[in-house]
């Protein structure tokens, strides 16, 4: 029973709940989808296709490399671990910006590799390093245009809209059922197909049936009498 006028007051109002900012925050980013900004997406972009530029040139160039001069082994293998991890590093720190993980692996390779391309001019002027660079451009010149990718990660990684996705964390996905427990028999008689014909194919296709060169087909070679 209400003995005062706060006690009616209360009894009558709905009680009030005080909810925590960060809860509100929280449950509003998970209703409302977060918009990828266009910083994130060109520094994501500009690591990955770096990636794939080194690998091309890596494939490319590292057998004239290996052919042209005589290196130990301990150093060609050296050498292509480092372009491996380096390859690996670009694509990992640009996928893990998109994705909203951080931004402190794209900037550490993006600072490592302007310490390199210094080092690189700096001997390239000291010593005949380079004694031909692609389309006959200057060494200084080339070291300015290789300098604008890792100069143009750090300012898009740096920009507000940049730190804004990176703050918020990484984007909330949707839990989603494994599709071979919701399809099951599906699954079991797509597998069952698959083998059936890489057996057949394997026991059906053209073979050497001996040393006469006579072509034949695996089941002639195993049960030839």
């Amino acid at each position: 029973m209400a003995i005062s006028v706060l006690d009616v007051r209360d009894t009558l109002a709905a009680p009030r709940v005080r909810v925590p900012a960060r809860l509100v925050a929280a449950t509003s980013d998970a209703v409302v989808p977060r918009r990828l900004p266009v910083t994130i997406v060109a520094a994501g972009l500009i690591g990955v296709l770096e990636s794939i530029g080194l690998l091309a040139v890596a494939l490319t160039s590292i057998d004239t490399l290996l052919s042209a001069t005589a290196v130990p082994g301990w150093v060609a293998g050296a050498a292509l671990f480092a372009i491996a991890t380096w390859v690996v590093l670009c694509a990992g720190s640009g996928a893990a910006l998109i994705d909203g993980a951080g931004r402190t692996m794209l900037m550490g390779v993006a600072y490592a590799e302007m310490a390199l391309v210094s080092a690189l001019l700096v001997l390239a002027t000291v010593t005949p390093l380079f004694p031909e660079t692609p389309l006959r451009l200057p060494v200084p010149l080339l070291g300015l245009l290789v300098l604008t990718v890792p100069v143009g990660k750090l300012l898009l990684a740096n920009a507000p809209s940049a730190r804004a996705w990176v703050a918020a964390g990484p984007r909330l996905r949707d839990a989603r059922r494994d599709p071979v427990r919701a399809h099951r028999l599906l699954a079991t008689v797509t597998l069952g197909i698959i083998g059936g014909s890489l057996v057949a194919l394997a026991v059906l296709s053209p073979v050497q049936a001996g040393d006469a060169g006579l072509t034949g087909t695996v089941s002639d070679v195993v049960y030839q009498p």
